[in-house]
C-alpha cells in the first residue's frame, strides 16, 4: 500500500517486526529467514535489504548460530523515512506527466504545483512517523502470527 520499490516496501515490512519484538534492555534477534517467513516474504530479498539496513546504521546483526537482525535504536527514534531512504529517490521521484523536459524548461505544467504538494506532504509524513506508530498499531488493531 505504499508507492513505493519492492527493497522499500520489504525493508517497512522487515522492521516493523523488528519494532515488534524490540526489548531496549536485550536485543531479540531474528535472522532473515525467520523474519521473510513471518511477513510472507522472498528470503533472498530480506536478506539483501537487511545487509543494506545494517550499512546505514538501522539495525544491527551478528552472524552465525544465535545470530540475527535487531533495531539499532529504539523504535521511536527512528522515522520511516530513514528506512526507505536507502532503496528510493524520495527527494526526487516525481516526474512532471507531461514529460521529462516540459516543467523544466518552460512553465510548470498544469499539475505541477499539486503534485509538489503531494510529495511535500508525503516526505514530511515519513519524517515524522516512527516505528512505534507500526508498533502501536499492529498491537492495538492486528493480531499477531
Amino acid at each position: 500500500m505504499t508507492p513505493y520499490g519492492k527493497l522499500a516496501q520489504t525493508a517497512l515490512a522487515a522492521v516493523s517486526r523488528l519494532a515488534e519484538v524490540y526489548d531496549g534492555d536485550k536485543p531479540v534477534k531474528l535472522n532473515s529467514a525467520e523474519l521473510a517467513e513471518y511477513r510472507q516474504l522472498p528470503r533472498p530479498i530480506v536478506a539483501k535489504v537487511l545487509t543494506t539496513l545494517s550499512q546505514v546504521g538501522i539495525v544491527n546483526g551478528s552472524p552465525g548460530p544465535g545470530g540475527g537482525y535487531w533495531l539499532a535504536q529504539p523504535p521511536d527514534t527512528i522515522n520511516l523515512f530513514d528506512v526507505i531512504a536507502p532503496f528510493e529517490r524520495l527527494e526526487n521521484n516525481v516526474g512532471c506527466p507531461f514529460g521529462p523536459s516540459y516543467c523544466g524548461t518552460g512553465p510548470h505544467c498544469p499539475l505541477h504545483d499539486a503534485i509538489l504538494a503531494l510529495r511535500e506532504q508525503l516526505t514530511s509524513f515519513l519524517r515524522t512517523t516512527t516505528l512505534a506508530s507500526f508498533v502501536s498499531e499492529q498491537q492495538g488493531r492486528f493480531p499477531r502470527r
